[in-house]
């Protein structure tokens, strides 16, 4: 959009926008654009910047929003006042609006907006009330849009029907574009990339897979992150938001990748006493529950390495037995020991701390485990959920908790909801003794080939975390002794 610079005329504005949804056609982003300067216009001045909020809410401060907050928070410069397409452009909440008007006034800026004639001022009683209502009004639409979709929400609960955004490893099917959810599918793209993550972490004995590192690895090889994934599917702009550890631990242990219609963090109880299922999972019960066991707590000193370099939590110090650590400078960085300089007791001997190039002693790790190892087959360890019977009980048995909760809770106590809970009751138990009565091949890890070599695997590596990944699957660590003991660099593994 066309700006000028701030020229201290006492006209220079900042144009406000604002959208719920960047589709809404009735106060499109053109439509405001012109209504904008059409005000601006008026009044004449001009407008040296656009503090455009798209898929912002107007029940947001606007104090808080991104694009016009810093303005109001006198962080973006000097300028002598905002504009606005309409009252409810700044904002839905009354007492918001009126903070706002009121903070602009009293700092000596103007607030200008479409429709009326010239700056609003606030000394003048009619003024001031018409202000008033109009926020008010902005009020009672949001109010009413609020209940609007509460009452959506509810009845798309009760039909089995999303309503909101959906979960990382599904997209919903509209028939046409911007139209009702036909139905939802799993999204290819980011189920192979959530499963391969979940088969990571569960073929995991090491405890150096977890759902930080793998975030951080996400990021590094630049998967886009749920929302940029969202993004890319409704075709908006990525904003290159990084993977977070919340958020895989999430996905990962949601009961919504069993493809179930969620509220609240949990399942929508349908007519027949199961969850609503909307989609094909993304993997079964057993599944999950293995990947919620790996997320209980860690035991502490256990912290899975974050960083990059190769040898990062497995090098240590030869005198003392501390892990070593990184100092110097961008180029000549080193590997040594910072014990004695901490004043660790273990440490007080430790001298001279041995030293060693970082790019020397990668190299010299690589080139003893590629001739150590390079030549086997790797193989791979998956995990096998089995017939999935168990799963299947363990699924059955979840609802039949569920109503009988219900029940204890005071709910189904009338007559008709009586018969209709144990009719339920009744099927579900059917349902259990008869998988009980089938053979079952329990849930664990299988070991298979990968038709690669260990070599191989290190050539394709797409980074030094990867290469650090296969020196700990055989338990490689290295120890660095000072420069006076002879074969200073020591490597050891699962058979050496």
């Amino acid at each position: 959009m066309i700006t000028t610079e701030y020229d201290g005329c006492g006209k220079c504005m900042v144009a406000v926008r604002r959208l719920s949804r960047k589709t809404d056609a009735t106060s499109s982003p053109e439509r405001q654009a012109d209504q904008v300067v059409d005000a601006v216009v008026s009044i004449g001045g001009h407008i040296i910047a656009w503090a455009d909020d798209w898929e912002v809410s107007g029940a947001t401060d606007p104090l808080t929003r991104p694009a016009l907050g810093p303005w109001l928070r006198d962080e973006m410069g000097p300028y002598s006042g905002i504009v606005g397409a309409s009252v409810d452009r700044v904002g839905r909440n009354q007492r918001d609006v009126l903070n706002t008007a009121y903070a602009i006034h009293e700092s000596g800026r103007l607030l200008v907006t479409y429709g009326h004639d010239g700056p609003w001022d606030l000394d003048d009683p009619q003024d001031e009330m018409r202000l008033t209502m109009e926020a008010f009004g902005a009020q009672m639409e949001l109010r009413a849009i609020q209940k609007r979709n509460r009452d959506e929400t509810k009845r798309a609960r009760a039909a089995g029907q999303p309503k909101h955004k959906p979960s990382y490893g599904y997209m919903y099917v509209r028939l046409v574009p911007t139209g009702k959810v036909d139905h939802v599918e799993i999204d290819p793209v980011a189920a192979e990339i959530i499963r391969d993550v979940a088969e990571r972490i569960l073929t995991d004995e090491t405890g150096t897979v977890t759902f930080a590192t793998e975030a951080a690895r996400l990021t590094r090889a630049r998967v886009p992150s749920p929302s940029d994934r969202r993004a890319e599917m409704y075709g908006r702009e990525p904003s290159g938001k990084p993977w977070s550890p919340k958020s895989v631990r999430s996905i990962l242990t949601s009961e919504a990748a069993l493809g179930y219609l969620m509220h609240k963090d949990r399942p929508v109880i349908g007519a027949d006493g199961h969850p609503v299922r909307l989609a094909p999972p993304l993997w079964d019960r057993a599944t999950r529950d293995q990947l919620l066991a790996k997320a209980a707590p860690r035991p502490k000193g256990t912290r899975a390495p974050r960083g990059v370099r190769l040898l990062a939590g497995l090098a240590f110090c030869g005198t003392c037995g501390r892990r070593l650590y990184v100092s110097g400078r961008p180029g000549v960085y080193s590997w040594g020991c910072n014990g004695r300089f901490l004043g660790i007791p273990a440490s007080q001997d430790c001298k001279p701390g041995p030293t060693m190039m970082i790019p020397n002693m990668d190299k010299r790790v690589e080139d003893w485990f590629l001739a150590e190892y390079g030549a086997h087959q790797l193989m791979r360890r998956e995990y096998d959920p089995g017939t999935g019977y168990t799963a299947r009980i363990n699924e059955l048995e979840a609802d039949r908790r569920r109503l009988r909760d219900d029940r204890n809770a005071g709910l189904y106590d009338a007559d008709d909801d009586a018969v209709w809970y144990r009719d339920q009751y009744t099927r579900i138990g059917r349902e259990i003794s008869e998988l009980k009565k089938l053979p079952e091949r329990p849930a664990g890890m299988r070991t298979v080939p990968t038709g690669k070599t260990v070599e191989d695997m290190w050539r394709a590596a797409p980074d030094d975390a990867a290469r650090r990944g296969l020196l700990t699957e055989f338990e490689v660590r290295v120890t660095l002794f000072p420069t006076t003991v002879e074969n200073r660099l020591r490597m050891n593994g699962v058979t050496s």
